[in-house]
């Protein structure tokens, strides 16, 4: 006797499934330099085409290139741009912490939380804080080799620096020692070497900071010069604060006598 043939259990996928997974997913806009400079230039009006370039040098940015040699950049790329100005503008971290960052998995701005853009747009004060170089201590030290070929400063630049007063160094065993904060000053020098900016032109900074310190310590004195342990670790965490609250001030004022200068 024959046996009964066994029912067919499978689903077939409805019409409308089956022909969305069949659809080709929908190709990614790509965009030139220029256009992807425009596009940010609201919330970075300091963002420009060589900057965009210089990320591209320091391995931050791969957009593809075509026969021609042009860049063009995906949505992701831009929004992976976007992620490392705002690590830049409202963190302070350095390219170095930001390439780790991003290599640890650090989410686009653009996908986290609920706010969306207008969300991304109110800077977070609690976010402020630059994580790399802290005001609790000097942390590492470095050579004057290793401070050269991480900034691609030269020596002479590192040397000019000292003679201002801009950084100080440390002499051991016969070697020039530099801290984290020192070499990340360095690097932003280095950077504004590019645009002409010479040793003698930074005492504008040194004076801006100085007074700043000065404010923060009259502020901070009395918790900062206390017996207890406790009440000191918290002047110093309101010391960070503090400057990191300073530091987007002085940011925004300076932006704001930027779009008086250019009209």
């Amino acid at each position: 006797m024959a046996s009964a043939p066994t029912p067919d259990t499978s689903v077939e996928p409805a019409a409308g499934e089956q022909a969305a997974e069949e659809a080709p997913r929908p190709r990614q806009k790509s965009l030139t330099i220029g256009a992807v400079c425009k596009a940010l230039k609201q919330e970075f009006p300091d963002i420009s085409i060589s900057k965009i370039r210089y990320l591209e040098d320091q391995k931050l940015l791969t957009p593809r290139r075509t026969q021609g040699g042009y860049r063009l950049y995906t949505q992701n790329d831009v929004q992976r741009l976007r992620t490392i100005l705002r690590l830049q503008r409202d963190e302070f971290l350095p390219l170095r912490v930001i390439r780790q960052e991003l290599a640890g998995g650090r989410a686009a701005d653009g996908d986290v939380g609920s706010g969306g853009a207008a969300a991304s747009q109110r800077p977070d004060i609690r976010h402020l804080r630059r994580t790399a170089v802290a005001v609790k201590g000097p942390g590492a030290v470095y050579s004057l080799d290793d401070v050269v070929e991480e900034t691609g400063a030269q020596p002479r630049l590192v040397h000019e620096l000292e003679e201002f007063g801009v950084i100080r160094g440390e002499q051991r065993a016969g070697v020039r020692y530099y801290d984290e904060t020192e070499r990340e000053i360095v690097r932003a020098v280095a950077e504004l070497a590019r645009y002409g900016v010479a040793g003698r032109n930074l005492r504008v900074f040194r004076t801006s900071a100085d007074r700043e310190a000065a404010l923060l310590q009259q502020i901070l004195a009395p918790a900062l010069r206390s017996r207890n342990p406790e009440r000191r670790r918290e002047a110093v965490e309101t010391l960070e604060n503090l400057a990191a609250v300073a530091t987007y001030l002085k940011h925004l004022l300076l932006i704001r006598d930027l779009r008086n200068i250019a009209g």
